[in-house]
């Protein structure tokens, strides 16, 4: 890949997403956070509106009183994108693959970050090596994230790739408080929502989960081969058999209610971004979903 094509991709985003997500949030993107950019300025007690994560509970103990830190807030924000890019992510049964839909997001999001000042970095994730990109500020910076995302090999299988230890091995990259996506489609060895939770712990945390609607449900098209995207084991199912969709179906459902499980118990808010998605629709719901969970707090 060049880096030409990178900036046509941006050039792209800028006219059909950039502005127009710029001009509906009316400059504040910082609907898409909270708590980010933050700096401890004072403790106080406890009070019902507060976020639990700001409770210091080393305070709290000694005083026998919930306590909790307050920050003020800088004007600039570091964000960090963890993609995966292991194998899985290049499924697609439409027009658009997870990956293209993690690309597009990744220039939507780090345009509209950069444009205001902010700087943006990334850690490129594929199951077997990692690529860190500083965070700077600028056009230039989203151009060169870009490049590497599409530069990027695309593995046949990586039989033990492990989300989890890659958050955690990122944490302890990321020094200054930050907001974080991970966009994924957390398809991994299990345990992931731990490092998940842990990165939380120092860092506002937001779980893109990339999907591809026949994930959830498997249309009758005959006998079809079905392959491991990680393990690249592969077996032949009929689709014919209702029985059998149904049984896929429950366990989609099942599945479905494990991960978000997973991500309540990371104590992170996840944003759906699947491969029949408008991403510019997907933004604005999560935004409106961030705008009412603080309208909430408040009251």
């Amino acid at each position: 890949m060049s880096p030409r094509q990178a900036d046509r991709l941006l050039t792209r985003l800028e006219w059909t997403v950039v502005r127009r997500l710029d001009g509906l949030l009316q400059g504040d993107y910082r609907t898409l956070f909270r708590g980010v950019g933050l700096d401890f300025a004072d403790l106080r007690e406890y009070q019902m509106h507060d976020d639990v994560r700001h409770i210091d509970w080393n305070v709290t103990a000694r005083t026998q009183t919930t306590h909790v830190r307050v920050y003020n807030e800088d004007r600039e924000v570091t964000a960090w994108f963890l993609l995966d890019l292991s194998p899985s992510v290049d499924f697609g049964s439409g027009t658009q693959t997870k990956r293209q839909m993690l690309l597009e997001f990744v220039g939507v999001v780090a345009r509209l970050l950069s444009h205001q000042g902010n700087k943006v970095g990334a850690i490129l994730f594929d199951g077997l090596s990692e690529l860190l990109v500083p965070p700077r500020v600028g056009r230039r910076q989203v151009l060169h994230m870009l490049d590497k995302v599409m530069a990027h090999p695309r593995l046949l299988r990586t039989p033990d790739a492990d989300l989890g230890a890659f958050l955690k091995r990122a944490g302890s990259s990321i020094k200054r408080r930050s907001v974080v996506f991970v966009v994924s489609d957390f398809i991994s060895q299990p345990g992931w929502e731990a490092g998940l939770a842990a990165l939380n712990q120092r860092h506002e945390v937001v779980a893109v989960r990339l999907i591809d609607p026949l994930e959830r449900n498997l249309p009758d098209i005959g006998m079809v081969p079905f392959q491991d995207a990680e393990s690249g084991e592969q077996i032949f199912v009929d689709t014919t058999d209702a029985g059998f969709r149904r049984r896929f179906a429950a366990a989609s459902a099942a599945w479905e209610d494990a991960m978000m499980d997973a991500f309540g118990r990371a104590g992170t808010d996840a944003l759906e971004l699947s491969t029949d998605d408008d991403l510019l629709d997907a933004v604005l719901r999560f935004a409106g979903m961030r705008r009412m969970q603080a309208q909430l707090n408040v009251s």
